[in-house]
Parts: structure tokens; C-alpha cells; sequence
């Protein structure tokens, strides 16, 4: 997925809109760090305040232990197994072993985090399939830990003081990741069977509820660990269905003498599901050539070294190292174009000035470099009813993840309109797919220009309006029947939330969303 050039689509920008393009330009690695950095600092500010009671040497001198002891055994692991080191990913799994143990200078307890620091780096390369991680490698150390009793993960971050930066920094995590839904059927569970034991037990209703949020590491367990991207499945269905299952095993009082309930059991109990329903481990792809689809898009296509399992309308992540940061990190994500079973895999992205670091890695490879595919996953897929009438909308790029649902031969069973924004003519990418692929074609262009004869349709023609606003009243006289189709929209941020405002004005009952940013 890339950012996309694209005519103004719709009124002002929304909140959400400026929301998601300030988000967008942050992954979702980046943006969890940072959230994390500014929860540590508050609550080193805490301390100071008196509503922490630790002590701030005994802060410091852990989060410099949880900090550097990732860092370094991640990167030591790293060269013993001749592999780059993901420095964003060891920093985050710091702190939140950080806020996993209690900061204390007590030696066994010191020995304890150090342990855990360690054996969570491991688990990377130990508890790892095909170059995938499977367990979250916080959880994962945390637990090994505890069995040895050198140390017991406390979730000491769920304390009230914490909440009033805690709450806001979830919230714009689950925003980014889109995992509100997620979240919420595992805060449903999971406090419902905390706050049922916690009434027989005497509690009023406001006690229970308070005490089952407050005080227990449901909100840090499900923002920033159970919603992780590369240990969850690639379906929403899937993703709810575990958050469920997690809850009550998070929940549930259990004791079976060598092991008792945790949230870091429950935790690895959902990351080995989702290992056996997901694409199972990473895989390498083998450059084999690109092309120009328009003066600012480019077509990369790479051998996977064995089968890729996925449906038309998803993307894949990419490990992208380069040497030189930009602040965006390494994985990037990119919506697949080929069909599912073609012998190579396909991406088109924007490769117009100025470029980010991952596109200058992209553009640099030759036949027969490798990259690394982290995932697979999304649920930008089509009704399963053939008799259910589509309108896709693309703005600019955002016609990519298209292409994998024509490829797949969706319009030639179908009633598929597909609307195009673009700059002009010349950036209409794909353009002999499209020609083939049995789609109703209408383009919308910014300067007015004529597109290829293909394209048929209302307001493509120069002095059709292609350069106004596309709002809901501009939208419904280019697809009369909208009200009767279900509707996709792809494209930047800010285009998509304003074309999917347009859409509902324009009648559209249902639309669904494919944002590209961050990349």
C-alpha cells in the first residue's frame, strides 16, 4: 500500500481524515514505540508526583535493563543467525517488559527481568517457524521466567494513576491498527467474567467494573500485545473469534499446579491459534523485474520460494531493511495484485519524489535479490454472493488491491463498476487490465482530460466536471444505482474518508475501506 495522488475527493477534510494522514505517517511499529516511550516517561513523572511508589533509581536503572538487554541480545542472536536485526522490534518488546515486572534493585528479582529480556529475544529466533515468531516475545519471556521462579510479571501499568495517558494511547493505537472491534469483543468477555466473579465476592457494580479496568492489565493487554500485527490471523473473523477465546482464558480463574492463569499465558495460548490458522511463517521473494505502469507507479514482481496463501483484496508486509532511517521503520505493507496461485507475486506502488527509504530499498533491487514477506492479512474482499452489484472506487494507487479481484476473474460473474480518480489520463495505471478485465469503467480526472477509449461513462470527457470536488450529489449522478450496490473505496487517508462520506450522502449503504498510509 502506498500514499496516493489523486483529484480532491469531497468536501473539507474531516477530523478523521487529518487524523488518519498524521497517523498515516507513522507505522504501526513506530507509532506503538513511541506511545510506549511517552507511557514510560509518565510514569517516571509519576514517580516523581509520589502517585508512583518505586522509587525513580529503581525506574531507571530498569528500564535501562529492559532496554539494553533487548537491544543487545537481539542483535547478538541476530548475527549468530545471520540475519538483520529488527532494532524498532527489540525496543518495543523493552518496555513492555518494563511495564511487565516490578522496578526494584532486590538481585534475584534483577536476575529475573534480565532473564526474561533475554529468553524474549530468543524466542524470535527459537520459537520461530519458517523466519516467523510465533509467540509474542514479551509474553513468551515473561512466562519462561516465571516458571523458573526467578521472577513473576506483575503488569504493574495497570494502576489507576496510569489510565489518564494509558487510555488516550491505546486509543490511538487501536485507531492506526483499525482493531477497535477486536479489542472491544475481548474487553466484553473478559470483564464480564471478571466483574461476575468479583459480585459474588461483594463488590457493587461500579466497584467491580472499576476494578476489573483499573486495576487489572486488561486495557495495556489488549492495545499493545494482544492486537500485535505479526502474531495475529489474517482474518477479521478470525481476529474476533481469538480475542473471545483469549478473554475467557485471560479471565477464568484457573490452578493446574504447574501453571496457573496469566495474561501472558493467555496471551501465547491466542498466538499459537493464530499461528495455525495464518499463513504459517515468513517466506523469502526473489526479485524478478519491475515496470513502469504510469509516470509515477511501478509494478514489482517477485518469486515466493513456495506457495502464498491469500484472497484478492490483501495485502502483504515486507521487511525492507535500509540502512538509513526515515522514521517510518522497516516492514511496510503492500496490497497484492496478482491472483491467488499465479506463479509470482505482484505490487504497484507510487514511486513519484520525494521517495521514503523502503521505496528507495524497492527501486534499488536487482533479478534475483531477496526480500522478506513478514504477513499476510486484511478483509478488503468481496460479498460471497456473485448477485451482490459492486462499485469499487480508486483513488490514484488505490487501485491496487483491485486487481487481484479482477485477475481472479470477479467482474465476469458479476456487476462490477469501478470508478477511477486520478490526475490525468497518463495516470491511470493498469490500464490493460482494466481494458480486459469485464468491469464497467468510469474515470474522473483532475485536469479534465480525455481517457482511453476503454472508459466509458459519465464526467470523463475534458469539460465534464473532472477536475470539481467529488461529492455526494457529483458521485450519484456518475453511479445512479449506487444505492443499490455495495461499495469499496481505496486510496489515501484523506481521500478515503472523503469519499466514503460522499458515498453515504450519495445513498450507499454499505462501504468499505482500504487506506493506504504510512509507506
Amino acid at each position: 500500500m502506498t500514499p496516493v495522488d489523486a483529484p480532491k475527493a469531497g468536501a473539507a477534510v474531516s477530523p478523521a481524515g487529518r487524523l488518519d494522514t498524521l497517523l498515516g505517517k507513522y507505522t504501526m511499529y513506530r507509532l506503538i514505540l513511541l506511545v510506549l516511550a511517552a507511557l514510560a516517561l509518565y510514569s517516571l513523572l509519576l514517580n516523581v508526583l509520589g502517585w508512583l511508589t518505586f522509587g525513580i533509581p529503581q525506574m531507571v536503572v530498569h528500564l535501562a535493563l529492559c532496554l539494553g538487554l533487548t537491544y543487545v541480545s537481539n542483535r547478538g542472536l541476530a548475527a549468530l543467525f545471520r540475519v538483520r536485526p529488527h532494532s524498532e522490534s527489540s525496543l518495543i518488546t523493552g518496555l513492555l517488559l518494563y511495564f511487565l515486572f516490578w522496578p526494584t534493585f532486590v538481585p534475584m528479582d534483577l536476575a529475573g527481568v534480565a532473564l526474561a529480556c533475554v529468553l524474549a529475544s530468543a524466542s524470535k529466533y527459537a520459537l520461530a517457524w519458517r523466519g516467523r515468531h510465533i509467540f509474542n516475545p514479551a509474553a513468551a519471556g515473561a512466562f519462561i521466567t516465571g516458571l523458573t521462579g526467578m521472577n513473576i510479571a506483575t503488569w504493574w501499568a495497570a494502576t489507576p494513576a496510569m489510565l489518564w495517558l494509558l487510555v488516550p494511547g491505546i486509543l490511538l493505537v487501536l485507531y492506526r491498527t483499525r482493531k477497535f472491534l477486536m479489542a472491544a469483543v475481548f474487553l466484553v468477555v473478559s470483564t464480564a467474567i471478571i466483574s461476575a466473579e468479583l459480585l459474588q465476592a461483594g463488590f457493587s457494580f461500579g466497584g467491580a467494573l472499576w476494578q476489573a479496568l483499573a486495576q487489572r492489565p486488561l486495557l495495556f493487554f489488549v492495545g499493545f500485545m494482544l492486537t500485535e500485527p505479526l502474531t495475529l490471523p489474517p482474518r477479521r473473523w478470525q481476529q474476533l473469534a481469538l480475542a473471545a477465546v483469549v478473554g475467557v482464558v485471560f479471565a477464568v480463574p484457573y490452578n493446574l499446579g504447574f501453571v496457573a492463569n496469566s495474561p501472558e499465558l493467555a496471551l501465547l495460548l491466542g498466538n499459537l491459534l493464530a499461528f495455525l490458522a495464518g499463513q504459517r511463517g515468513g517466506l523469502k521473494l526473489r526479485f524478478t523485474g519491475s515496470r513502469p505502469l504510469t509516470p509515477s507507479t511501478t509494478e514489482f514482481a517477485f518469486e515466493p520460494s513456495r506457495p502464498v496463501r491469500f484472497v484478492p483484496g490483501q495485502y502483504m508486509e515486507l521487511d525492507l531493511p535500509h540502512a538509513k532511517s526515515d522514521g517510518k521503520g522497516r516492514r511496510r505493507v503492500f496490497s497484492l495484485t496478482s491472483a491467488p496461485g499465479s506463479a509470482s507475486v505482484r505490487f504497484g506502488v507510487r514511486t513519484a519524489e520525494p521517495l521514503s527509504a523502503a521505496k528507495k530499498v524497492l527501486l534499488a533491487l536487482k533479478p534475483g535479490d531477496q526480500v522478506t514477506a513478514t504477513s499476510v492479512g486484511g478483509d478488503f474482499v468481496l460479498p460471497r454472493d456473485p448477485a451482490t452489484p459492486l462499485l469499487l472506487i480508486a483513488a490514484g494507487i488505490g487501485i491496487t488491491p483491485y486487481l487481484a479481484h479482477l485477475a481472479s476473474g470477479a467482474a465476469q460473474d458479476r456487476d462490477v463498476v469501478l470508478l477511477l480518480l486520478a490526475r490525468n489520463a497518463e495516470e491511470i495505471a493498469y490500464a490493460d487490465e482494466l481494458r480486459t478485465s469485464g468491469a464497467r469503467i468510469i474515470a474522473r480526472l483532475a485536469d479534465g482530460s480525455v481517457p482511453p477509449s476503454f472508459i466509458t461513462g459519465a464526467g470523463t470527457a475534458a469539460g465534464a466536471g473532472g477536475g470539481a470536488r467529488l461529492d455526494g450529489a457529483s458521485l450519484q449522478a456518475l453511479v445512479p444505482d449506487i444505492a443499490a450496490r455495495t461499495v469499496y473505496v481505496s486510496g489515501s487517508p484523506g481521500s478515503v474518508a472523503s469519499l466514503r462520506r460522499a458515498a453515504k450522502k450519495a445513498g450507499a449503504r454499505r462501504v468499505h475501506v482500504d487506506s493506504f498510509s504510512g509507506y
